[in-house]
């Protein structure tokens, strides 16, 4: 994570701690973590560098462009929206 100050680091951390708890079924410890956040302000950027980080490891691993990503991800969110939940 070059080129983040120490505290853009801690809140990206955070926000990836959020999404591991959830995924192991901790969700005491994702809900401890949210509200460790010092503000809404601070969530919102710790998610928005972790989704950038994210999609730029995606992107170095296909060799596919930020857009085309975006665009399938899009895509993708748009077919599960109209989808009924299984």
């Amino acid at each position: 994570m070059s080129g983040y100050t120490p505290e853009a680091a801690e809140i990206v951390q955070r926000a990836a701690g959020v999404i591991a708890a959830k995924h192991r079924g901790d969700l005491v410890g994702a809900e401890a973590l949210m509200s460790a956040f010092s503000s809404e302000q601070a969530r919102t950027l710790g998610f928005y560098l972790l989704a950038d980080l994210a999609l730029g490891l995606v992107k170095a691993q296909s060799g596919q462009s930020m857009d085309d990503l975006v665009r399938e991800l899009s895509l993708l969110l748009a077919e599960t929206a109209q989808s009924p939940p299984a």
